[in-house]
């Protein structure tokens, strides 16, 4: 069957309903944010395949039954990888069905991590042995936390004293989206003063291979109410298979969580993937139910004493200084 791309396609309320229309048809939904679009359309304009550039993630990727053997894929996903060249972006990220991993691996794309629902994916063979080659490498008990920190807390303070005393060295990564009220740069900085001194603690990004709740796309998944464990399971499978055994990660730390029911559920399937794995998972107890949540509940009430109890002396500064009380 014959069609034309349209790249750069202005989403107006009726383009974006047949698009949304289109979707639905293939078991997708439209949840916003894309940055580029590009369609695959008949000569009468009927949608037969479209895909979406979302910062450096590709998404809202559907190709009508139709168009099966014609390279309407390769030609699709080309242009948007075209597009993210011009845009300077040269890494990029998908997410898709697992049932569809071996058609995204034939227009240049390779598996991270795929689990029986999900499947992350990266326009490079390299890109995360490359960064993991960025991150010293120590012998001994070797822990890990991953952390968002908005802001750092004193109950982050104590989890990461803690766990250092449990680990010959402890890595802490700090979530690198910027989704959060505090940026990651400003998040980034608060954990390394207030982490000074302890001599076995290494303070890392994140990165791209640890993935944030905020940025893990729903949009093709049928059981919305699945969405929270599914992200659970491809993001502690790509730690455990892919990350600590490079790293020498051996345990993992969580603070309880008695107020997020989904980080609670997170810490649940993490208990299931990385012993199976190897690694230990250890969980200490929230010290006297200090949240993040209740300082920023205290900075917007302008309750001074109450941060005073919240937070170390390096956050309370910092916020000072950089004038985000």
């Amino acid at each position: 069957m014959e069609f034309y791309t349209q790249s750069g396609v202005l989403l107006t309320p009726e383009r974006l309903k047949k698009t949304e229309d289109f979707l639905h048809k293939m078991g997708l939904r439209y949840e916003g944010g894309a940055d580029h679009t590009v369609q695959l359309l008949s000569d009468y304009g009927e949608i037969l395949g479209n895909g979406c550039l979302c910062g450096n993630i590709l998404k809202y990727i559907a190709i009508d039954e139709r168009l099966q053997g014609e390279g309407a894929a390769l030609t699709l996903v080309s242009e948007l990888v075209s597009e993210a060249y011009r845009r300077g972006i040269t890494k990029l990220f998908l997410f898709t069905k697992a049932a569809n991993e071996m058609l995204f691996r034939g227009v240049g794309f390779y598996t991270l991590a795929a689990t029986r629902d999900v499947c992350f994916m990266e326009n490079s063979r390299t890109g995360l042995s490359r960064w993991l080659e960025t991150i010293p490498r120590f012998g001994g008990t070797v822990g890990a936390i991953v952390m968002n920190c908005n802001p750092f807390t004193l109950g982050h303070r104590y989890l990461i004293e803690t766990a250092s005393a449990q680990a010959d060295r402890l890595f802490v990564f700090v979530v690198s989206e910027d989704r959060s009220r505090f940026s990651f740069a400003d998040r980034f900085a608060m954990v390394k003063l207030g982490t000074e001194g302890m001599e076995n603690v290494t303070v890392l990004p994140s990165g791209e291979y640890m993935i944030s709740q905020a940025t893990f796309p729903t949009y093709f998944i049928k059981d919305v109410g699945s969405v929270e464990r599914i992200h659970a399971e491809l993001d502690l499978t790509l730690f455990a298979l892919k990350i600590a055994p490079v790293l020498n990660i051996t345990k993992r730390f969580v603070g309880t969580e008695p107020y997020c029911a989904v980080t609670r559920a997170y810490n649940e399937v993490m208990k299931e993937i990385l012993p199976a794995n190897g690694i230990e998972v250890s969980e200490i107890e929230r010290l006297g139910g200090i949240s993040a949540s209740r300082v920023r509940e205290a900075i917007d009430s302008g309750d001074g004493a109450e941060l005073c109890r919240l937070v170390p002396a390096t956050t309370l500064n910092y916020l000072k200084e950089r004038q985000l009380l």
